[in-house]
């Protein structure tokens, strides 16, 4: 397989393939450049929901959105509808998150499928927290070995009854309790160490006061989030974008109104319990 440089922070582009007609030796490829750049780009990409759900399972088992948040493709409760339409504007995603890092084993994969583009407009960003973790000075990492944080559905939740977009109301009863995880994880399948904690999900670090875990978590997004760490994909029709939740952060550029249609599928494979 042909592939490129992207970006110089993460990820690469795989040319000529048509992921409609992928054999066992292209998967194990793709797999292998998945766990070396944390993020594929496939292009010119027309994918049924089916073929993305098969495609979708390269990665892990594929499963629904725990809230359900938004509508799915009929049948195939896997597969997220990300619209935005006059008269319905789409829940918004601009923060930096790992999707649904409140779970016990958070997705390892987000397979994003787009079928309409307003031109120019509605950016992903993605950030490297392999990178980030390297960037730290010695004493942090000292600091944050073996700790522990919190994370929450409940800004879901609030999202969800914002009356901002069309998600779905969450009943604040279908928010599971805060789930732990590390700080610094070691994904299955790699080598790299990377940060685990979000701005959006992660509430609090165990084991510390507030006011201090507050300035560990707002330390280490601002060192996942410098420019130079991020990469900027500007969405095309047909485009397949696949990335790492367990070692990246993506951010939804909202730079778009409803009048101007957007439209993705979305799947996220489920990964394995952070260690």
């Amino acid at each position: 397989m042909k592939t490129k440089c992207i970006n110089g922070a993460l990820g690469i582009e795989i040319c000529d393939i048509d992921l409609n007609k992928i054999n066992n030796e292209t998967k194990v490829d793709i797999l292998e450049l998945y766990n070396d750049n944390l993020v594929l780009l496939f292009r010119d990409q027309n994918l049924s929901p089916d073929t993305q759900v098969a495609f979708s399972e390269f990665f892990g088992p594929v499963n629904s959105h725990p809230l359900k948040t938004r509508a799915s493709v009929k049948g195939l409760p896997e597969v997220l509808i990300l619209e935005n339409q006059p008269g319905r504007p789409g829940a918004p995603n601009d923060y930096w998150h790992s999707d649904i890092s409140h779970s016990e084993q958070p997705p390892s994969a987000t397979i994003l499928h787009s079928l309409i583009i307003p031109e120019g407009h509605g950016d992903t960003m993605l950030c490297n927290m392999v990178n980030a973790y390297k960037n730290l000075s010695d004493n942090m990492k000292e600091m944050i070995h073996g700790m522990r944080a919190l994370h929450s559905g409940m800004a879901t939740f609030q999202r969800s009854i914002a009356s901002t977009s069309d998600a779905r109301p969450i009943n604040k009863s279908e928010i599971k309790p805060p789930q732990s995880h590390p700080i610094v994880r070691l994904p299955s399948g790699t080598n790299q160490q990377a940060i685990f904690v979000n701005p959006h999900f992660t509430t609090e670090i165990e084991n510390v006061s507030a006011e201090e875990g507050s300035w560990m978590l707002n330390y280490m997004n601002r060192v996942s989030t410098q420019p130079e760490n991020i990469y900027r994909h500007q969405w095309r029709v047909g485009d397949v974008l696949v990335w790492d939740n367990r070692r990246t952060m993506h951010y939804a550029v909202r730079d778009y109104t409803e009048d101007m249609p957007r439209k993705l599928h979305r799947c996220t494979a489920q990964g394995e319990i952070p260690v």
